[in-house]
């Protein structure tokens, strides 16, 4: 896959998914639909009282940073791939007006979406900004969480992703993020398809992977805890595999989870 096209086609995926959130109809990393096994009940009830509709229909996580993040009270916390909205405005309530919640996306259509969700919202510590992972439109040091909700998978340099994320934290500050993992490689046919990268499994890390190139980064007391665990049947029903022989499916039967990602940026010395 190049990468130049690769990077195409996951921008028209989620720019199509802001335009059907804006139409009224749900969408999750490109395929899934709001019963999806991967994106279903990620949020509790009563906690998206208040947040646009359109909001959660983009909404294209696997997880709920902003919530298994603990976020304080007058922290900057910044969303790495930001879609609609929905966990900037989420941890802008938690961190309060003291605080403050940036949203990083580079798809126009996601950012026109997520600033008119906030507009709605009637939130006002939050800022929306156009770039790309692995060049972050921020100074150095300057939030105190990095959050994210299945995004970095799509990175194609996660690397660099992980290094900038690394920079904009202020020492002792927390990298929190949901994403995909994998427990073990995938079958070359799904790992070389567009659509599974798209659909956030061909590009996921395994722990391992995402643990040492954290470390690398800088990062200490690197963790990754699971939180769902997929069949088989569960991937088939997203839409990023569907397409593929019940032999690949059954060799990633459990084998793909969402976890929650948490590392550290060490104090200065």
């Amino acid at each position: 896959m190049r990468k130049n096209t690769l990077k195409e086609q996951v921008r028209k995926k989620y720019a199509d998914a802001a335009e059907r959130a804006r139409k009224g109809a749900s969408s999750c990393c490109g395929e899934r639909t709001a019963e999806s096994a991967i994106t279903k009940n990620l949020y509790k009830i009563g906690e998206l009282e208040g947040i646009p509709d359109a909001a959660r229909l983009a909404s294209l996580g696997c997880g709920n940073p902003s919530a298994l993040a603990t976020l304080r009270p007058g922290e900057v916390v910044l969303d790495l791939g930001s879609g609609g909205g929905i966990d900037v405005l989420l941890s802008a309530r938690r961190v309060g007006p003291t605080g403050k919640a940036y949203g990083l996306d580079m798809t126009d259509e996601m950012l026109a979406l997520a600033k008119e969700n906030q507009r709605k919202a009637g939130v006002e510590n939050v800022e929306f900004l156009k770039g790309e992972l692995e060049a972050i439109p921020l100074p150095d040091e300057c939030v105190d969480v990095v959050i994210s909700n299945c995004v970095i998978n799509l990175s194609l340099d996660k690397d660099r992703a992980l290094r900038e994320a690394f920079r904009v934290l202020r020492p002792g500050g927390r990298f929190a993020v949901s994403d995909i993992v994998l427990e073990a490689k995938l079958p070359e046919r799904i790992a070389k398809d567009a659509r599974a990268w798209t659909s956030c499994i061909a590009g996921a890390l395994t722990r391992a992977e995402y643990q040492a190139k954290l470390a690398g980064a800088g990062f200490v007391d690197i963790s990754v805890e699971p939180t769902r665990v997929y069949s088989a049947k569960d991937l088939a029903g997203s839409g990023c595999c569907s397409s593929h022989s019940s032999e690949d499916l059954a060799a990633i039967d459990g084998k793909i989870m969402s976890a929650f990602i948490r590392a550290t940026k060490p104090h200065l010395p």
